[in-house]
């Protein structure tokens, strides 16, 4: 697990993911979600054992289980015992996942060595540590996730994660593995420079199989609940799986967040979540070194099994272990959506609440286009405004309802909204002036000079607009950037948030593109158009 300090606003991609391949079995990505053989919908809820570590303790999994768990991310080597795991040990793992009914998460721990001796390991190396246990993974695609490398050590030239991560990934595929393959992040798998937010998408993209997942572990690079999110709707609105591979410990000792805010962020996203861990750590959920006593979980660690303000919560079991009398049943659709407003660049939207036999949990807001649903918001109430719009423009929405197991509800009914004219909306005493200062591949700097053209002061104000051809804000200055899709808002730091008549802020930022990369056609200050220039 990550112990180092240091925090970088992180970039992000906003590229859509693909679809996984027709014919796949077993666990599988589809459209940026988890999906099972039969494709239902499989949001993982666990913890992580430190097997390798404590090889005797033979009922954990068990233990886990019975708490409710449906995933448990399983230490194998730690990178300086490369061969602890024999053929038959890591067998003997799978059949103990199998038998308590657990999807098994494996993974090489440590990939910051490899052997005693090594400064620094490979992913390559790592992958001929999965490709020698090919025997007893073949087959098992059903139940086991293969988690290449934990914490790729520093990687801060994007191409240090980049380049060994795609390499490695097809070596699997080479070699046989049609697994899902989970992916952590550089910087021992905190990401605090970006570097993951913004390769995501390219390393996705060179899996021809479509069957790749992103794992974060959010530790002291994650300082609140806005960087939280701002982290996980990034790959979401890009349709690009993600996850919480790992999180917890003792409260401040990296300068962690509630462990509750990233449970509820991962809950709103649909999102899956792996805490650290059930024995081997400083603060475990539970250490099993004095013996299984659920009475000692921490009080986040109780909401790992049951839910938020201690309300049971069930975590859908893998229909491939039979089902059992885990929640598989959906909520009814959410209805009477309806707009309730619109501005230049925002559109307000109401429902009726879905029905569920364990109660809803969060409503997906989601874009749709043709056969295209694009996520725009998640929140657990009955209504939502979607900002950062171009104005004039003719949007179709429709809302999904979500319970605790990750059971997903049909789409409601759409509606369609237009937003107003940007020239119609009064007030429209601004002027936006906007650069690219250099480029480079896959990558930008942005300058938005932003000028009061009115008689009084602006204050705390709101830019809108929107990127046309895929680019992404990763990190800003100047103000708070918030991305949806390709509607981007800008909120003022506190020392730009009043502009002064004739007066004018700076707001300058590093983005991701593609092969083109256009400025914005449009404006909006507070749902006001602006000029340009």
């Amino acid at each position: 697990m990550a112990t180092l300090l240091a925090y970088v606003l992180l970039g992000a991609t906003d590229a859509r993911a693909k679809t996984a391949d027709a014919m796949a079995t077993g666990l599988h990505i589809s459209d940026g979600r988890l999906l099972e053989a039969n494709g239902n919908d499989f949001i993982m809820r666990g913890v992580n054992h430190a097997h390798t570590w404590y090889p005797g303790e033979t009922q954990s999994l068990a233990d886990i289980k019975d708490l409710g768990a449906n995933t448990v991310r399983v230490v194998l080597s730690n990178g300086h015992r490369w061969s602890a795991n024999s053929p038959a040990d890591v067998q003997a793992v799978v059949s103990d996942c199998k038998a308590n009914r657990l999807i098994c998460v494996l993974e090489v721990h440590d990939t910051t060595g490899y052997g005693e001796e090594a400064a620094a390991g490979t992913l390559d190396q790592a992958a001929d540590y999965w490709i020698g246990l090919k025997s007893v993974l073949a087959g098992q695609e059903d139940y086991v996730i293969v988690n290449i490398g934990n914490e790729p050590w520093g990687n801060a030239d994007p191409a240090g994660w980049t380049a060994p991560t795609t390499a490695a990934v097809k070596k699997l595929r080479a070699a046989g593995f049609a697994h899902t393959i989970m992916v952590d992040a550089p910087n021992w798998g905190q990401d605090w420079q970006g570097v993951m937010k913004a390769e995501a998408q390219s390393v996705y993209a060179a899996d021809t199989t479509g069957n790749l997942i992103f794992s974060i572990h959010m530790y002291s690079v994650f300082d609140t609940a806005q960087e939280i999110r701002n982290y996980l709707g990034a790959f979401t609105a890009a349709r690009l799986p993600i996850l919480i591979g790992e999180f917890g410990g003792p409260a401040d000792q990296w300068g962690d967040p509630d462990e509750d805010t990233m449970m509820a962020a991962a809950e709103e996203l649909g999102l899956g979540y792996l805490a650290w861990s059930w024995s081997g750590n400083t603060d475990p959920v539970l250490d099993l070194a004095v013996g299984f006593d659920p009475s000692r979980l921490s009080d986040w660690g109780k909401r790992i099994f049951h839910g938020a303000n201690g309300i049971a919560q069930t975590s859908r079991e893998a229909t491939v272990f039979g089902g059992g009398s885990q929640d598989t049943q959906a909520p009814t659709v959410p209805g009477a959506l309806s707009v309730t407003g619109v501005t230049a660049d925002s559109v307000s939207l109401t429902w009726a609440a879905a029905d569920d036999d364990t109660g809803v949990t969060a409503y997906d807001v989601v874009r749709v286009s043709g056969a295209t649903e694009t996520p725009v918001a998640a929140t657990t109430a009955l209504s939502a405004t979607i900002t950062g719009l171009a104005a004039g423009t003719t949007y179709t929405f429709a809302v999904h309802a979500r319970d605790a197991a990750g059971n997903r509800s049909a789409r409601s009914a759409p509606v369609d909204a237009t937003t107003d004219e940007g020239t119609s909306v009064p007030g429209a005493n601004c002027a936006v002036g906007y650069r690219v200062v250099g480029e480079w591949p896959n990558g930008f700097q942005g300058e938005i000079v932003l000028r009061n053209t009115g008689t009084t002061l602006v204050q705390g104000w709101t830019l809108g607009f929107s990127f046309g051809a895929g680019q992404t804000i990763a990190q800003a200055w100047g103000g708070t950037a918030t991305q949806t899709g390709s509607a981007v808002r800008v909120a003022p730091a506190s020392y730009t948030a009043t502009i002064a008549p004739s007066g004018s802020v700076t707001v300058g930022f590093i983005g991701t593109k593609g092969a083109t990369n256009p400025a914005p056609a449009a404006f909006t200050l507070d749902g006001a158009a602006c000029t340009t220039s």
